[in-house]
């Protein structure tokens, strides 16, 4: 397939995807435009083509083409038009998913910043404010997916609507998609729309909205034996329907797609096959954490091909699969989905309810997987229960073949049975891929032939003539399966050893402009302009002994009398600052990111949250309020008059059972408040005047505004000894505040200044708080850069682009997932043969200091 005429046809069926009327199951790989340079588009997606894999599924965010508001760009390595035309050019279909929400661990799930400085915008709802900011992405993004269709000369053949919406607490689903359906459509949409369930509400994800099928992300533990009961129960779903069970995202291991593929899945899109990068300050915050983390920049789930573009050997395993799909084809696709009856003795861990496709015009496809490291065996029953048994490799799954009419591919009989992968059927022969020894069983008539193979290696496939018209057999390692059009496997060698750097030049350069504007109140980051980047805040203490800071969020660097503090990562959690005797308070606090998932644990992981500083109060007076409490009956047996306890100290064999505790709080009803509570293990509901909050362990303060507080509750499940102390302060605003706003474009700029430097060699030094520039000579070519030290916070700019950033060895780092948090990649394009490092000492631990870096060549 290269490329498609004007004329064809994508549409749902029954079978799956059907791109020109193909019935064949297709597999899809994620290859993200965002996350790779303008000058790797074309070899990425010749890369993925050359897997076997049919389809590609793109995201399209939303805040990577608007980049402040009114503010658009579809230029450069944002002409996402002109990949979508690569990957025409390339025969690969394009499931388009322009959200407008789409995850993905990227900044806010793309959903600009500065949505949520409107306070009556309602994310993810049928909401009008919001709908109008979609309809704005919309009527950009729509039309560059419209021009592209499928059947229009384009590669486009389904569109996805939003991104589970079944994980978030949307009002109405029904109105919400319907309205992002009824603006597609407007556009000229035609091919399918989509919407996927992230945890399997098929009402969650599409409102029944008419018009918009469903989809499932999958994403079990690959050792699970549960799997394959799971995924039938949502292929007989959609069945009743009359719709193909369609996976837009799952695990990468081909082992798993196999357990899918016979579970009944026709469209099974592994989640991020084909690797990317964050360049940029585009990766998010999320949940992934305790319960915070960051995402590195290196996005990386261990897909077969890595971030750099390195083909892993799962490539190997793609092939194989892809292979079996096109050899079956249609019979496949039309094939019914059922537990399998008849696999016995396997001796290794397995599925709890294997599954088994009852093909098309005869005979069925059993999968048998080894859930372990170990090689095992299995015993299947072919024919009149004559029982066959066969190897199992390591982390794998046998796709067994039994009693398939061979008249389809031109020759006669029947293949009884085959424990190797069938990829390639004609006049020629039966071709086979395995990695241990198989046997295969082919009959004509009542006679039986059993051929037992070796396993074959790389190189030397396993060849065999057999006596049942002289039908020959071949064996191929994996490795040696080739691509659709003929070419064999290359995957890529061990990197080569990275090469030290120790030269650099330290310039003359600020590390921001000190440019100012007043405030009254510590403003958000995105209130002045910071989307992306950092912010500077300075105040004036005046006998403050204690600040107390609510909101603060994402890294957040203080400084009292020019004293670098250790750098705090609280996601917004409440914080206390001792300041006694101090005047002098600065902050400098970054944007990693914006969370991309809607959790309400602490303020900085809700979507839509803000980043910045926060509130900042002094703390006027403390008072322990931890006494005086009633105690109400409820699910307990405290009676009337109720008893006076501390909080959390009523005593009852009523374990977990509700335990409401009531008092009047002392406010004043004009000024603010903080109420704490010490020592939560649980999450428990304060109610304040009539108002419910959750108050979490993690972050176990309640603000009070003026007037509030006069009658509080708190509930909470009885556990005899979960109680602790409480305390009211007494809060004042800090007001008088200079801000710098420092968005990414401010910092680009000072990256590509000129300036004049010292030569110093390798380990640097800095003091705690101390930012200075380094220019690093790198060898040329793409390179993977990686950095040694301690205490060290850096962000390196190469071509215009903050390559990424990297933070060593700091106890107060919090925790990073979703790819490698050390390595950052200069790709060969962007290498001028200079990297610009901004570097920054953190306190609280070692001696800060850059101690050297390194550069290892990144194939392209």
């Amino acid at each position: 397939m290269n490329g498609t005429d004007a004329g064809g046809t994508a549409e749902l069926r029954p079978t799956g995807l059907v791109l020109d009327g193909r019935e064949e199951a297709l597999l899809c790989a994620s290859l993200f435009y965002f996350r790779l340079p303008r000058e790797t588009w074309e070899a990425r997606l010749a890369q993925v083509r050359a897997t076997g894999y049919r389809a590609i599924d793109v995201y399209l965010p939303w805040n990577f083409h608007e980049t402040a508001p009114g503010a658009w760009d579809f230029t450069g390595r944002r002409d996402v038009g002109a990949f979508l035309d690569l990957a025409h050019e390339a025969g690969l279909a394009v499931i388009a998913r322009p959200g407008p929400y789409i995850c993905s661990e990227w900044d806010g799930g793309a959903l600009p910043a500065w949505l949520g400085l409107d306070e009556d915008l309602r994310l993810r709802q049928a909401e009008p404010r919001f709908l109008e900011q979609v309809r704005g992405w919309f009527d950009r993004a729509m039309p560059l997916l419209a021009e592209r269709q499928w059947g229009r000369g384009g590669a486009v053949a389904a569109v996805q609507l939003e991104n589970e919406l079944d994980f978030f607490d949307t009002a109405d689903r029904h109105a919400y998609i319907g309205a992002l359906r009824d603006m597609a459509r407007e556009h000229g949409i035609e091919v399918p729309l989509i919407a996927c369930a992230g945890q399997g509400d098929l009402n969650g994800a599409t409102g029944g909205a008419e018009g918009v099928a469903p989809a499932f992300n999958f994403y079990p533990d690959d050792r699970s034996p549960f799997v394959e009961a799971e995924v039938r129960r949502y292929a007989d779903l959609v069945a009743e329907q009359g719709l193909p069970l369609l996976v837009t995202e799952t695990n990468r291991s081909h082992a798993t797609l196999r357990r899918l593929l016979v579970s009944g899945a026709t469209l099974i899109a592994p989640y991020l096959q084909a690797s990317g990068y964050d360049f940029g300050y585009t990766p998010s915050v999320g949940n992934w954490g305790d319960p915070g983390g960051f995402m590195t920049h290196d996005y990386d789930f261990g897909g077969y091909l890595s971030p750099v573009g390195e083909a892993r050997p799962e490539t190997a395993e793609a092939r194989v699969l892809t292979a079996f799909a096109r050899t079956l084809g249609p019979a496949l696709a039309r094939a019914r989905t059922t537990e399998a009856e008849g696999v016995q003795g396997v001796s290794v861990t397995t599925s709890a309810s294997p599954s088994r496709l009852v093909l098309d015009g005869g005979g069925t496809v059993t999968g048998v997987p080894n859930l372990t490291e170990e090689p095992g065996t299995a015993t299947v029953e072919v024919g009149d229960h004559f029982p066959v048994t066969f190897a199992l490799a390591p982390r794998s799954c046998a796709l067994v073949i039994q009693d398939l009419p061979l008249d389809r591919f031109g020759l006669e009989g029947t293949l009884k049975f085959a424990s190797a992968d069938l990829i390639g059927a004609g006049p020629e022969g039966l071709q086979f891929a395995s990695r241990t020894s198989s046997r295969v069983a082919l009959a004509n008539g009542p006679g039986v032939t059993f051929v037992e193979l070796d396993a074959p290696v790389p190189g030397a496939p396993v060849r065999v003539a057999t006596s049942m018209n002289g039908i020959r057999i071949m064996v191929l390692h994996p490795e040696d399966v080739a691509d659709p059009r003929g070419a064999k496997a290359e995957i890529s060698a061990a990197p080569s050893e990275p090469e030290a750097v120790t030269a650099a030049v330290k310039l003359d350069l600020a590390a921001r402009s000190g440019e100012t504007t007043a405030h009254d109140l510590p403003p958000a980051s995105e209130a002045v302009g910071v989307y992306r980047g950092r912010t500077h805040y300075a105040t004036v203490l005046d006998g403050v002994d204690e600040l107390l800071i609510e909101g603060a969020a994402d890294i957040v660097d203080l400084a009292l009398d020019g004293e670098a503090l250790p750098s705090k990562v609280v996601y917004g959690a409440t914080i206390t600052v001792p300041t006694a005797g101090k005047t002098a308070f600065t902050a400098t606090v970054e944007t990693w990111g914006h969370c991309n998932f809607d959790d309400t644990r602490l303020p900085g992981l809700a979507l839509g949250s803000l980043r910045g500083l926060g509130r900042v109060w002094a703390v006027a007076g403390r008072e322990d309020v931890h006494a005086l409490w009633t105690v109400d009956g409820g699910e307990q047996w405290a009676g009337d008059p109720a008893p006076v306890r501390s909080l959390g100290g009523w005593s009852s064999t009523r374990i977990g059972r509700p335990a409401t505790y009531r008092r009047a709080l002392p406010v004043d009803g004009i000024g603010h408040y903080a109420f704490h509570i010490e020592g939560l293990t649980v999450p428990v509901e304060v109610d304040v005047d009539g108002e419910t909050r959750m108050v979490s362990p993690i972050d176990p303060w309640v603000h009070l505004a003026p007037g509030e507080g006069r009658q509080v509750a708190v509930t909470a499940p009885h556990w005899p000894g979960s109680g602790g102390g409480a305390e009211l302060l007494r809060l004042a605003p800090v007001e008088g505040w200079q801000v710098e706003a420092q968005p990414d474009t401010a910092i680009l700029g000072l990256a590509g200044h000129g300036a004049e430097g010292l030569a110093v060699e390798l380990p640097l030094d800095l003091a705690p708080g101390e930012e200075t520039w380094l220019d690093v000579a790198v060898p040329p070519g793409g390179r993977s850069l990686r950095f040694e030290g301690e205490q060290v916070r850096l962000s390196a700019f190469a071509h215009g682009e903050l390559l990424g950033r990297v933070w060593l060895e700091d106890p107060h780092r919090p925790r990073f997932t979703g790819g490698d948090p050390g390595r950052l990649w200069i790709p060969a394009g962007w290498n001028s043969g200079t990297v610009r490092l901004l570097v920054r000492g953190t306190a609280g631990g070692a001696q800060p200091r850059l101690a050297r870096v390194t550069a290892a060549a990144a194939p392209e």
